[in-house]
């Protein structure tokens, strides 16, 4: 089973960091997001991955191009250029990385990767998130229900820390990065190749036209996720995640 992820976006918002990089490059313990969503689903059996570029995509094939050197202990033969590398860090995963435009919104994205997936099911996710979302449990959730889409629903963070009361009149903060309440898309989607007939081109939005289109069909299912979930859109949301790694036990690392 292949894995697309969506990493084309501007990231706007997190303006501080992907001024010179895409957003799923920005670092949290010295690896890009994208690194850490590939290590979680490679846990599930997905290592092979098809990565919609955009914004930036230079510096992410830049990235897959010197991971193995970068990661080895080095000979180098300045007489002939020759190169030795050896003891480096091994990742059994295979990536196109694929340039789907610069101003390609998320279903014209995904549109253009047909010819890498073709008439397989795949699982679909965003290059920004991370998630311990059991996929073997999300696969068993869309065969059960036959739909062409199951999106992973996830509780949003709250934007705030929270207050709770103590037994004797006294407060106290709650810092939590998931607290929010309902339900709202959380990426990690099983898709079957049947969703290409609901894309019409470069133009549509994944979200706001294909995945409402299929749930008007009866098309779309939600599998719940009360565990851990974080997108990264702002420079908070970022630093909850770099303090959750240093920790040492962040909850989204399943490797």
């Amino acid at each position: 089973m292949r894995a697309v992820i969506l990493a084309g976006g501007l990231g706007t918002r997190l303006a501080e960091e992907t001024d010179v990089r895409p957003k799923p490059m920005v670092e949290v313990g010295y690896q890009p997001l994208l690194w850490h969503v590939m290590k979680h689903l490679a846990v599930h059996g997905i290592t092979e991955f098809v990565v919609a570029l955009g914004y930036r995509g230079e510096v992410i094939k830049r990235y897959f191009l010197e991971y193995a050197p970068l990661r080895s202990d080095l000979t180098i033969s300045l007489s002939d250029g020759r190169v030795l590398s050896e003891g480096h860090e091994r990742e059994d995963f295979t990536v196109h990385l694929v340039d789907t435009g610069f101003a390609t919104n998320t279903g014209g994205r995904l549109r253009r990767l047909r010819r890498y997936l073709g008439e397989e099911r795949f699982l679909l996710t965003y290059g920004d998130g991370v998630s311990n979302v059991d996929v073997g449990q999300l696969l068993a959730h869309h065969e059960s229900h036959g739909r062409l889409v199951t999106v992973t629903a996830v509780h949003p963070p709250s934007r705030f820390g929270a207050l709770d009361f103590t037994d004797r009149g006294g407060a106290r903060f709650v810092e939590k990065p998931q607290m929010g309440e309902g339900w709202i898309n959380g990426g990690f989607m099983v898709m079957e190749p049947g969703i290409f007939d609901f894309i019409d081109g470069d133009e549509a939005s994944l979200e706001s036209e294909v995945l409402e289109g299929l749930a008007a069909k009866d098309e779309l299912s939600a599998y719940p996720h009360e565990g851990f979930w974080q997108c990264v859109d702002t420079l908070r949301e970022l630093q909850i995640l770099r303090s959750l790694w240093m920790s040492g036990d962040p909850p989204w690392r399943t490797w």
